[in-house]
């Protein structure tokens, strides 16, 4: 499988490459993003085949049907970091909570978030080729609230990477920024940044496309590469989970082979959308992705009317941090896939330049064909939560965010599947709140919730108040750079 890009080629870089060289060197010609030429098929015959596997078996069956050159013994290893799930079998259990309408459990991983089911096996799959090369690299990440502890889980003390992190001050909840800070191996650098996620992930962006950085980074005999979602390591373990919830709900003889089913995801970063999409795209059948938002709901805006326009938006601080996010970088995979690389560098171009672009007519219906989307504001959210609490099933804010899109967009009366992408141990106060108990303290509304809704309090969460802080650095965006090199 060869790698090609949103932008096309500006002539310097290769016209295609690996899988191996997209995932170490992420940034594409033009500041675009690199995408497979083409997605596997996901037929009958395959699906029919797993009815009965487990999860890694699966996952390594998919991956080897993309033709990325990664050794089997590698995968193998990379996808062992399941084992370290809370079942190992299945990391991610479907539960019902409607008569059509399943959550899927992403977050079961050791950060307690959907990320972990990418960056887990990303993160051996990229240490081990820095490895094999013998070479060293710097990982970048800017977190929303989630891919930060996560890539700082996985890259921990590995041979060949460094990681920086940053996050917005402010901008995640307690526990997310706990889950940072209190990282002690010498491999990794957390930088809180004075301003939002959009901020963050600009200079990563920036950085990634940055010739004199490099060439800073070369002095140091150092690579550069980054563990966000424009890294389609991380995109091509989001693919597998869409297709576990499919057998999921064969095995519990949910639907028949074949029938069609609604996916609900939260979107802020659209990689976890993007991921459906590829299934979709590969045959899985799959109604429509229908995407929730919070109040940051430019992505609706994007799917309702085809415009995506930054200049009369500010970033909005909510109980679902990790969609509070304006500029969604995996929308331009899309707009690829399906416009083709000419019109998605003047789409993405408009966007740097003047703050939004506009679709056709022509672009909206194609893009409404797979897409519809809504979205909740924390109050709505709240209420779902604490509806939801009553009937013995307790979700995040970001999961709540769903169950309006659930309610009002699906046109015809199929299985849905709704993604939850966090524990509510995260959120702990807004869900505390949402069940009529206001409560700061992220320790007592930890305890209070986990007495009122009988649940436990997992170790890795609980531990996180005990811990030293470890890393205390925040700074202006511009100065970002700086830190990175005095690190390394």
């Amino acid at each position: 499988m060869q790698f090609i890009e949103t932008r096309g080629n500006d002539g310097k870089k290769p016209s295609t490459i690996t899988f191996s060289e997209a995932i170490l060197n992420p940034s594409a010609s033009f500041g675009g993003l690199y995408v497979p030429e083409s997605i596997p098929e996901l037929n009958e015959t395959f699906l029919a085949s797993h009815l009965a596997s487990h999860y890694k078996v699966l996952a390594l069956d998919f991956l080897q049907k993309f033709g990325i050159d990664i050794e089997t013994k590698v995968l193998n290893k990379a996808l062992d970091r399941y084992d370290d799930f809370d079942d190992p079998s299945n990391p991610v259990p479907l539960s019902k909570i409607e008569e059509e309408c399943f959550v899927a459990e992403l977050y079961h991983g050791p950060t307690r978030a959907f990320k972990d089911m990418a960056l887990q096996p990303f993160g051996y799959i990229l240490s081990k080729l820095a490895q094999q090369r013998g070479e060293q690299y710097l990982i970048m990440a800017a977190t929303s609230g989630d891919t930060g502890p996560a890539t700082l889980e996985t890259f921990k003390n590995q041979d060949g990477v460094k990681v920086a992190c940053l996050y917005p001050e402010g901008g995640t909840s307690d526990v997310q920024r706990l889950q940072m800070v209190t990282e002690d191996a010498n491999n990794l650098k957390v930088i809180g940044v004075k301003g939002n996620f959009d901020d963050t992930q600009n200079t990563l962006k920036d950085l990634l496309a940055s010739e004199d950085f490099k060439a800073q980074l070369a002095q140091r005999d150092i690579k550069l590469s980054a563990a966000n979602s424009v890294n389609f390591g991380r995109i091509i373990f989001q693919i597998i989970y869409h297709i576990h919830a499919y057998l999921e709900l064969l095995r519990k003889d949910e639907i028949r082979m074949g029938e069609k089913i609604y996916l609900v995801v939260p979107s802020g970063n659209f990689g976890n959308a993007l991921g459906a999409y590829y299934a979709k795209k590969a045959g899985l059948p799959i109604e429509k992705i229908l995407i929730s938002s919070n109040v940051n709901n430019i992505l609706t805006d994007w799917i309702k009317t085809g415009t995506y326009d930054l200049t009369t938006r500010e970033l909005i601080q909510t109980q679902s941090p990790a969609m509070d996010i304006l500029k969604s970088s995996n929308i331009e995979r899309i707009m690829f896939d399906k416009f083709g690389a000419a019109r998605t560098k003047e789409l993405m171009e408009s966007l740097a330049t003047t703050g939004k672009s506009q679709l056709t007519d022509i672009e909206l219906a194609s893009l409404q064909e797979d897409f519809d989307a809504s979205f909740a504001d924390d109050d709505t959210c709240a209420s779902v939560i604490g509806e939801y609490a009553q009937k013995g099933y307790i979700m995040d804010p970001h999961t709540a965010t769903c169950m309006g899109a659930y309610a009002t967009l699906r046109a015809k009366p199929l299985k849905t599947v709704v993604y939850s992408t966090a524990e509510w141990t995260k959120f702990s106060p807004a869900v505390a709140a949402a069940l009529g108990k206001k409560i700061e303290d992220d320790i007592e509304a930890l305890k209070w919730v986990s007495k009122e809704a009988n649940l436990v309090v997992p170790s890795m969460i609980e531990s996180l108040f005990d811990k030293p802080i470890k890393h205390t650095v925040v700074v202006e965006k511009e100065s970002i750079q700086t830190q990175m090199l005095d690190f390394l």
